[in-house]
């Protein structure tokens, strides 16, 4: 038997509901905030996420799937959105326009990552792109976004943890006083983090190995290093997030994991589910740099990404499947040919107008079909026989009340959507 690859999911069942549910949410509220959906292809050129994401960091140094084509080209399945999402703007010109860019996206990410409870070789994300604009209102309106998604999808006790690399000079300064800190405990941290003192010394305060020890605990805070005009955005963002009403704790080590990363850096963390790898449901940030560095124009832009495998899980512990069903509205029934090319013609019917409608397809006969739409637990039940329909009549029930009516041919779609 030929089974799935490690790291991956079936998505069936009780479960696939979940994920038709999430989905939705997500991209109602995508467009009542104005954004645009933008599909790019799962693999690139590996160069891209090489540039971007940083040649030094974890993800392209151990978790990215890369191979070469028949054609020797070099290339990557995608690790994250953003690269992407960029590369697209910048290749579409799309940069041109007098206007920025809201961009949102839906699709499967690829690391090969050990897999673990909420860590996954293919994994999903949603997230938004916001391109042209270095607005802080725009921080807020991103975070805000995330933040209300996870809301309506009746996740609560949310909480942004929220933090600040400044810009050029203050990450600078920073990573000069990080540097000097660090210098003399090196070898007492990892060995991953040994060497990212020689690559990139901020990723060793995203470490999970090291995480809870003293050092990285007592290390220097970037808000204490930021310069007055990144000092002044960041209250602003602030400032926009109480307008808003939307929890945040200020946590000067939430540096995120991706080398393009200036300014606003954010996770959503549901603090019901603190103590799990599930807490972190999403984050991102604004990468002023990125879209030059791509040899794009100097341009700005912000955003986040949120695991949709783990919003799942959490929705699962919280036993959601009671309030997300694919309930059947209609369920008609038959036995004899006759009544079946009846039958046929009044579900496409009933389809064809927006009800739910189901019929038997395996010959169950008509105690069997009774069974089968209490189990799809049926609202109405259009009950044919060749008497009624020689009649031009139907016989609908309340499968509730268990109330009957004899209903005209021509009236069913008009008397099904008044009493549903």
């Amino acid at each position: 038997m030929i089974n799935k690859p490690k790291g991956c999911v079936d998505i069936t069942g009780d479960e696939s509901l979940l994920w038709e549910y999430v989905n939705d949410v997500v991209s109602t509220m995508m467009r009542t905030y104005n954004y645009e959906l933008i599909r790019t292809p799962i693999f690139e050129a590996s160069e891209l996420f090489h540039r971007s994401v940083g040649a030094s960091s974890d993800i392209v140094k151990k978790e990215t799937y890369d191979f070469q084509d028949k054609g020797n080209r070099n290339l990557t399945l995608r690790p994250e959105g953003t690269a992407g999402v960029v590369r697209s703007y910048i290749e579409n010109k799309c940069y041109a326009l007098p206007d920025i860019k809201k961009y949102y996206y839906n699709g499967t990410m690829y690391r090969y990552e050990r897999p673990q409870n909420g860590r996954l070789r293919e994994f999903t994300q949603f997230g938004v792109e916001v391109l042209g604009s270095n607005d802080p209102i725009v921080d807020a309106e991103v975070i805000s976004l995330q933040y209300k998604i996870l809301e309506a999808l009746h996740i609560e006790n949310l909480e942004v943890k929220i933090n600040s690399l400044g810009d050029a000079e203050s990450r600078d300064n920073y990573k000069k006083a990080l540097v000097s800190y660090l210098e003399p405990h090196l070898n007492e941290l990892c060995e991953d983090c040994q060497e990212r003192f020689k690559t990139n010394p901020l990723r060793i305060l995203d470490c999970k190995v090291d995480a809870d020890s003293d050092i990285l605990k007592n290390a220097p805070k970037t808000i204490d290093y930021l310069n007055k005009e990144s000092k002044e955005r960041f209250e602003t963002v602030l400032k926009y997030l109480d307008l808003l009403e939307i929890d945040y704790e200020v946590n000067p080590n939430i540096v995120r994991g991706l080398d393009y990363y200036d300014h606003t850096v954010f996770e959503i963390v549901s603090l019901d589910h603190n103590e799990t790898s599930q807490s972190v449901l999403g984050g991102g940030g604004r990468y002023n740099k990125l879209i030059k560095e791509l040899d794009g124009p100097d341009s700005y832009g912000i955003g986040f990404a949120c695991g949709i495998d783990r919003i799942i899980a959490i929705l699962k512990e919280m036993d959601l499947y009671k309030d997300v069903k694919r309930q059947v509205e209609v369920y008609v029934m038959y036995v004899s040919e006759e009544e079946k090319l009846h039958a046929l013609d009044i579900v496409q019917n009933l389809r064809l107008n927006g009800v739910v409608t189901e019929t038997d397809n395996l010959g169950r006969g008509l105690k069997g079909e009774f069974k089968e739409a209490d189990r799809l637990q049926a609202k109405l039940l259009i009950i044919l026989n060749n008497e009624d329909l020689q009649k031009g009549l139907v016989n609908i029930k309340d499968n509730a009340t268990k109330e009957e009516e004899k209903v005209d041919l021509s009236e069913i779609v008009e008397y099904i959507i008044g009493n549903l």
